[in-house]
């Protein structure tokens, strides 16, 4: 699928608030169609708050979530959820159900949203679990497959509607490098032959330099935009001291 220029996220002044606690403020950044966009920063500078904020879960206390034109936080429920629905999210844990097999597991969304019948969901099933290296494990169970494993099959979930935006929160999180190196290449490749954007929040370094295409750097004493752009540009450029060691920790070394 060829991708499509301009921005398809827009995120504006944006402000999240628990009560008096203010976790980030003022955010402003582009996600383009078709990027692999990664938010970074710190451990606890709201990596993970935003992305709640960003597929519907916690609303802002200002400004804007543009998501194709339409700020998804001014519109009625009803209209977010229509939003929200062609968003595919996969958690850090995988959050498989652990007493449905992977095919079960994959197929649910499907069965409760699509429409489809029966053929045209088995048919989507496979695809989806092809596309992500597991085409002879559809009978097993979550406690039978490794940890990887578990993260493809929430993968391939997370892909069962053909959603217009993947959102991921740490989706290498206890993988050793090279099932994470094999994890980046799929979701690579899921992005080159489909054209979805795909916003990750990931501490590890590897996949942010080797995969990501655009991201944005979370000052963690700011609570705001320290860095946007490509993450090996804002290496070469960045005289923040902060985001240098972050992005030079092992990331960036080629």
């Amino acid at each position: 699928m060829v991708k499509k220029n301009g921005p398809f996220i827009c995120v504006q002044d944006l402000t999240i608030a628990y009560d008096d606690n203010v976790v980030v403020h003022d955010l402003n950044f582009d996600i383009n169609r078709g990027d692999i966009f990664v938010i970074m920063g710190m451990s606890g500078c709201g990596k993970s708050t935003i992305m709640r904020s960003m597929i519907g879960l916690l609303p802002p206390r200002n400004g804007q979530i543009i998501i194709d034109g339409t700020d998804m936080w001014a519109v009625s429920e009803p209209a977010r959820a229509d939003i929200v629905s062609r968003f595919g999210v996969s958690y850090q844990s995988g959050a498989l159900f652990s007493s449905m097999t992977v095919w079960e597991n994959v197929a649910l969304p499907l069965q409760l949203k699509s429409g489809l019948g029966s053929t045209e969901i088995n048919r989507r099933v496979r695809e989806k679990l092809d596309m992500v290296g597991l085409n002879n494990c559809y009978d097993l169970y979550p406690s039978e497959i490794s940890g990887g494993m578990v993260k493809r099959v929430a993968l391939a979930r997370a892909m069962a509607l053909n959603p217009h935006v993947l959102f991921f929160d740490e989706p290498s999180a206890g993988l050793d490098p090279i099932r994470t190196a094999q994890l980046d290449e799929i979701i690579s490749h899921i992005n080159r032959q489909t054209g979805t954007t795909i916003v990750m929040v990931t501490h590890e370094l590897s996949s942010i330099m080797n995969i990501a295409t655009n991201s944005v750097y979370i000052d963690i004493n700011t609570k705001s935009v320290a860095a946007y752009g490509a993450p090996r540009e804002i290496l070469k450029t960045t005289k923040n001291n902060e985001i240098k060691n972050f992005l030079n920790f092992n990331g960036g070394k080629k």
